[in-house]
């Protein structure tokens, strides 16, 4: 016999009974009746049931285990009686009466319980992570996780992309986010980046010669933690093909994912492919962001003109300063109480918007504190443009366009959800595309890249000598899911005299593109094939379809929110000595003196 096991937890049926076993796993829950002793032991497979009578020589060892120790059992597999029996468990038909235990390791006092879902705060979780990853919830994202990128790969290789792996020691790369640096000891002052992405080396590939390549990346990024976005560092599903177009892209991604999707929905609905095509500037009118939810009916549509010239001057008066006016529908809204108005006006001025102007329509008649500026062939067309009718009501913002932009893409979210219109059990796809090539930095006033800067410019050359760099279209794209922007891809500029103008046009000079970016730029001169791709993350793939809010949940080992990892003391100190070895002096900002009248404006 298996010094440590015949079977597994979560194996034993009915057709075992009889059978002598032995098992090991941790002791999920006691549960002591008297002249019985129950424990649940559980492994990775799952939990069986076992029982060991009082006059059992075993009987007082059993009784004096903790929780989460580990022991072997040996005993035999007896059925239980039918009103006994759980049929919640996949082993509740029996159970193994204990005739010896061996223990492999006490568990000391736990700093969290692991047979419950009780909530224990996330210092607590992330410091103990081995004891949380225990947890059935959790146990079984990191699972799921497993499961998806095991389907992932699958699905890549089916289509013919090949596997490979790029180093994680490299040169800095303008990818919108700030480098972790590596010191080089063996080239003093000089630093390798971790890769925010495996963009170039991707790219080399194809000029290489590999057709279709794929990688399960690490990327690394210094940046601030949100839910759907780990500091630190993330996972992507990293592709590139040669000699395509953006639809190309598409053809090949779609199938992936939408079968990944398919398999773990669990019966929620995935729009099948094609995904549908949004142009960036028709997502940013419609939905107010280019993350939209599909699953929001609502649509949200320029209705300016339905002011311009109107009495109703604090739009007329924005409108002249170059304000637009946009509607959100709210169908069926005008029956609702005036608190729901009340609540949506106190939302909106809590973002620090002055608030949302409304109109009702209802018993052929226009009602709200905008109505009344409105004469009927404005309401007609305001009517026509909005799609809306009697019985639904109408929200208004007007700022900026890209001010507006926003806040009308939060208000129809909040509207949707308060009428309780979002579609539930569904997961619906989009690609975002013609995204600018640039756009302006409103801090500084300087045309920067918008997206991708290694993307060829739509109308090529051409495009960037002629055209205001504002009117340019890239061959960018993104795909989004139910909100969450899960890829972002491209076309690339295979084309060096192309990426010095793209460049030059943000204050790149030549030598700079050359320092920067020299590998690259002097691969693609020697033969360089039209090629393009995109990188899906995996984390938030996984964080969707495991219906999780925050991707801490779906990830082994995150960290916290101040990019620390808790259970292994990182970031930590490094001594002087390994530090004089790298040539490094570290100089730490001066720490804040506290005064009286800190300390008394603190107390106050």
């Amino acid at each position: 016999m298996h010094p440590y096991r015949t079977h597994h937890c979560g194996e034993l049926r009915q057709s075992h009974t009889g059978e002598t076993v032995r098992l090991s796993g941790w002791v999920h829950r006691k549960r002591d009746h008297g002249n019985l002793l129950f424990i649940d032991l559980r492994d990775h497979y799952g939990l069986t049931q076992c029982v060991i009578n009082v006059d059992s020589p075993a009987f007082a060892q059993a009784e004096s285990l903790r929780n989460e120790s580990v022991i072997t059992l040996n005993g035999t597999v007896v059925q239980r009686t039918p009103e006994t029996a759980n049929a919640k468990m996949a082993t509740g038909e029996i159970e193994v009466q204990i005739d010896t235990v061996t223990l492999q390791s006490q568990a000391d006092m736990l700093p969290l319980q692991v047979n419950n879902n009780a909530e224990f705060p996330e210092e607590t979780r992330l410091t103990y992570r081995f004891l949380d990853l225990r947890r059935e919830k959790l146990h079984a994202n990191i699972i799921l996780r497993s499961a998806i990128i095991s389907s992932i790969r699958r699905r890549m290789i089916d289509q013919g992309f090949m596997e490979f792996q790029t180093p994680i020691l490299t040169s800095s790369s303008p990818e919108g986010a700030r480098d972790f640096l590596v010191p080089s000891r063996l080239n003093p002052g000089q630093f390798y980046a971790l890769p925010q992405a495996p963009q170039m080396f991707k790219q080399l590939l194809m000029v290489a010669g590999f057709d279709r390549y794929f990688q399960i990346a690490p990327c690394f990024r210094d940046e601030d933690a949100r839910a759907d976005r780990s500091p630190g560092e993330f996972y992507q599903l990293d592709l590139e093909m040669s000699f395509v177009t953006q639809e190309d892209v598409f053809a090949a991604t779609e199938p992936v994912l939408h079968g990944v999707f398919e398999e773990f929905s669990k019966g929620r609905s995935v729009t099948p492919p094609p995904f549908p095509r949004i142009p960036f500037e028709e997502s940013m009118l419609k939905y107010g962001s280019d993350k939209p939810d599909l699953r929001n009916p609502l649509e949200i549509c320029d209705v300016t003109d339905v002011f311009r010239g109107s009495t109703f001057t604090v739009f007329q008066n924005a409108i002249d300063s170059g304000a637009v006016v946009r509607v959100i529908p709210a169908p069926k809204a005008a029956a609702q109480p005036r608190s729901f108005f009340d609540k949506l006006n106190d939302w909106v001025r809590g973002l620090g918007a002055p608030g949302l102007g409304y109109i009702t329509f209802s018993e052929g008649t226009a009602k709200g504190p905008i109505a009344k500026f409105l004469d009927e062939e404005r309401l007609t067309l305001l009517k026509k443009l909005a799609n809306s009718g009697d019985g639904d009501a109408v929200f208004f913002v007007c700022d900026k366009v890209s001010s507006a932009a926003k806040l009308a893409g939060l208000a129809r979210t909040k509207i949707a959800q308060d009428l309780d219109i979002v579609e539930q059990q569904a997961f619906r796809f989009c690609w975002i595309v013609d995204y600018p090539m640039y756009e302006l930095d409103e801090d500084t006033g300087k045309t920067d890249f918008s997206h991708n800067p290694f993307s060829m410019p739509q109308g090529g050359l051409d495009a960037l000598n002629t055209q205001d760099p504002l009117t340019i279209k890239a061959y960018q794209y993104d795909i989004v899911c139910n909100g969450v922007e899960l890829c972002s891809g491209a076309i690339r500029n295979h084309l060096p005299e192309v990426m010095y103008k793209a460049f030059a046009i943000v204050g790149y000079s030549a030598s700079d593109v050359e320092e920067r970016f020299g590998g690259l730029l002097n691969a693609f001169r020697y033969g360089a094939p039209p090629h393009g791709g995109c990188a899906p993350g995996i984390d938030r793939i996984v964080m969707l379809l495991a219906d999780e809010p925050n991707l801490r949940e779906v990830i082994a080992f995150p960290m916290n929110q101040q990019a620390q990892d808790l259970l292994m003391k990182a970031p930590s100190p490094v001594p002087p000595e390994r530090l004089k070895e790298l040539f490094i002096e570290v100089k730490l900002p001066p720490k804040k003196v506290e005064t009286p009248s800190t300390k008394a404006t603190q107390a106050g």
